[in-house]
């Protein structure tokens, strides 16, 4: 065998390694989970806000409308399960466009809406910047709607055992 033929069966088998990650189907009860009641994993791969996720002072079908029009926007990302107040978006960004998803629970609290958030990568070690980067304009954009001088209630109470 040539070095010419090695380089073809490497870029094969790349290229095949790669299809297999990108297209393999993700099963929404693995992947659309309730970031209040999720356990936090011991991998660096996630964003979990939950207690101290972010109080918007609007209803929460207010903030679902709005973080559906912002998800739309968002590039390579697209609904993956769930409806209401309790979605899952999958974004297949960069180069390779590889899965990310990103579970949201809006709770009702005072008035206005607590949104936690659960945002984890499938393949990755560590949550890619440009995913924390999402994340973070998503809330951003969110708490960006409301007056500043909207009072926010303390943060949840944990829950129990």
């Amino acid at each position: 065998m040539s070095i010419a033929d090695l380089l073809v069966l490497l870029a094969v088998a790349l290229l095949a390694a790669w299809a297999i990650l990108r297209y393999t189907p993700s099963d929404s009860q693995d992947w659309h989970v309730d970031p209040l009641t999720v356990r936090k994993p011991h991998r660096p791969n996630h964003i979990l806000f939950r207690q101290d996720g972010p109080f918007i002072a609007l209803p929460p079908d207010q903030v679902a409308a709005r973080l559906d029009a912002l998800t739309r926007q968002a590039p390579g990302t697209e609904p993956f399960a769930g409806e209401g107040f309790h979605r899952t978006w999958i974004t297949r960004a960069g180069f390779l466009r590889l899965p990310t998803f990103t579970s949201v629970r809006l709770i009702p609290e005072g008035g206005g809406t607590r949104i936690t958030i659960y945002a984890r990568a499938r393949y990755f070690p560590d949550l890619p910047a440009r995913e924390k980067a999402r994340v973070n304009g998503w809330i951003a954009a969110l708490t960006s709607l409301v007056p500043s001088d909207a009072a926010a209630p303390p943060p949840m109470p944990t829950p129990g055992p």
